[in-house]
């Protein structure tokens, strides 16, 4: 079955994720549906949920969080899955993203610290994690083992994710659309869907922020995904690798034949 481009979520519980099939190419061809989706961590997954997420069939997750991360909130065990735990900002001296489940957890703790993101300091501080992106080791480890196993090291369908679905895995949907043909406007709408779909999910968390004496816009660039965050990492890898095929080749170890290879077993005709 064909998806509608960033259609809703197939699991109620979990409204940040989505099929990243549907989406049209330069050459005609669009993304394959039911093939690759990209997730929030399952923490909020509803028991009476579980059962529809078994029937999309996935056989791979590759979790892009921090061991501790994955420690806290573990993936659900699902019929045939393989697990592959990948920790994009493992390199990073300090990253909001994968530091955000202190903001999940106890927003009074957020409420101590805005001073620190205030004055779009948090929008510079992600804005920079998403510079990282390209270039750390352990990013770069990361995205190229992803990508490894899309190509066939691994089976399909597959699903990858963070914690709230819209930094490490919102810059993989993005590099691995505009590696495959998807216009430019559209990678971005597909990135900031997030705010449509997390957000008002979110609200308790801002709630409580307010309650404890915070400013719930503060959270605004900390919870939410900004155009600029993922103009940040394009201009990284703009200037660092000169376009998306070098990124691949030069950052990732994934050559001209095997991003046609990927072409080749993610797109379809219309």
């Amino acid at each position: 079955m064909i998806v509608s481009p960033g259609g809703p979520s197939p699991i109620a519980s979990l409204p940040n994720m989505r099929d990243l099939g549907g989406w049209p190419t330069a050459d005609g061809r669009i993304v394959r549906s039911g093939q690759l989706f990209r997730s929030t961590d399952f923490s909020t997954l509803a028991a009476d949920d579980v059962p529809t997420l078994e029937r999309l069939g996935l056989r791979t997750l590759y979790d892009l969080r921090s061991a501790h991360e994955r420690e806290a909130i573990p993936d659900p065990e699902l019929p045939g899955a393989t697990h592959i735990g990948l920790d994009v900002l493992a390199d990073a001296q300090m990253s909001i993203p994968a530091n955000i489940g202190a903001v999940l957890s106890d927003p009074k703790t957020v409420a101590l610290a805005g001073e620190a993101l205030s004055g779009g300091k948090a929008r510079e501080l992600i804005a920079g994690t998403y510079r990282e992106m390209i270039t750390l080791p352990s990013s770069v480890a990361a995205y190229s083992a992803l990508f490894r196993g899309l190509l066939g090291d691994e089976p399909t369908p597959a699903l990858f994710h963070c914690t709230t679905g819209k930094d490490r895995t919102g810059w993989a949907a993005a590099s691995f659309l505009t590696l495959v043909g998807v216009d430019e406007e559209d990678v971005y709408r597909d990135y900031l869907l997030t705010n449509e779909r997390l957000i008002p999910a979110l609200k308790p968390i801002f709630d409580g922020f307010a309650a404890a004496g915070g400013d719930p816009e503060l959270l605004v660039p900390v919870l939410g995904v900004d155009r600029v965050y993922l103009d940040a990492a394009f201009d990284e890898m703009r200037s660092q690798f000169d376009g998306i095929e070098h990124y691949f080749e030069a950052a990732l170890g994934i050559g001209p034949l095997d991003q046609e290879k990927l072409r080749e077993r993610f797109l379809a005709e219309p």
